[in-house]
């Protein structure tokens, strides 16, 4: 990965080399989209996992973990490149200083089954609890092509949906989930697979294919926006929906009780 408005800073303290790279919200890491590889993660029928064990400062201004996500300039913009994204507090459908993954189908904003758009992506789970503020965490993401399924400290708490409370009284995820039912929230339904670039296809409809970057991301029209102040201490991709359990051993593996 490049860094980018670098360099990066290498502090002492960190999960499993003892080190760790200090982020102070205009800095991020990049990798251009014709050169991710294994990382172009999409289609129909796409699996991912995002691992990640970090220290957030900042939560009501840090919102990006990782992923290939590129929004465009704001509300009602489908020129949008979205793929897969471990982001956070995302208050527009309930996940205020939650931790929020989101899958795109679409690249741009989400629309129901009837083609009509949603403002935003849509897309995403909710954990119950909020995004540790001030301390060593692991959060981390499933996707097995179905469901999105959101963790925390190795942990997937289950929230059903209340549609009131978490603003998704839209019949969209109250009854186009499976069998007319509800999507959920964590884990949440979405069976429509992971956005794939075509340029024959998108090169006139959508801005340039999203890059993989971590620690921000582009929205509302800015890279530094949304951007994360705060440590990270491991970063892992997987092209496969990782069990509950390997999920809960990779945050053992982390060791953050031993953390400062």
């Amino acid at each position: 990965m490049s860094e980018v408005n670098g360099p990066i800073a290498r502090v002492e303290g960190g999960p499993f080399s003892g080190y760790s790279a200090q982020l102070n919200g205009k800095q991020y890491w990049q990798i251009k989209h014709a050169e991710l590889g294994d990382l172009d993660i999409a289609g129909p029928k796409a699996q991912v996992s995002i691992f990640a064990v970090v220290f957030i400062e900042d939560l009501a201004r840090s919102k990006t973990i990782a992923g290939i996500w590129s929004e465009g300039k704001g509300a009602n913009d489908d020129t949008g490149t979205r793929q897969y994204a471990l982001l956070m507090n995302m208050p527009t459908y309930g996940g205020s200083r939650q931790l929020t993954p989101h899958i795109s189908s679409e690249g741009g904003v989400t629309r129901r089954a009837d083609g009509s758009a949603f403002p935003w992506c849509a897309d995403y789970a909710a954990t119950r609890q909020q995004v540790p503020e001030g301390r060593w965490c692991t959060v981390g993401f499933t996707y097995d092509s179905e469901y999105i399924r959101a963790y925390i400290d190795g942990v997937l708490e289950v929230r059903p949906l209340d549609p009131e409370k978490d603003k998704r009284t839209d019949r969209y995820f109250t009854s186009e989930g499976p069998g007319g039912k509800d999507r959920g929230m964590n884990p949440y339904y979405h069976g429509r697979g992971i956005f794939k670039y075509d340029p024959a296809v998108h090169g006139n409809a959508k801005i340039a294919p999203a890059d993989f970057t971590v620690g921000a991301r582009y929205a509302v029209g800015s890279m530094l926006g949304e951007a994360t102040k705060g440590r990270f201490g491991g970063l892992a991709i997987f092209d496969r929906a990782l069990t509950e359990a390997e999920m809960k051993q990779l945050h053992d593996a982390a060791h953050i009780e031993a953390l400062k």
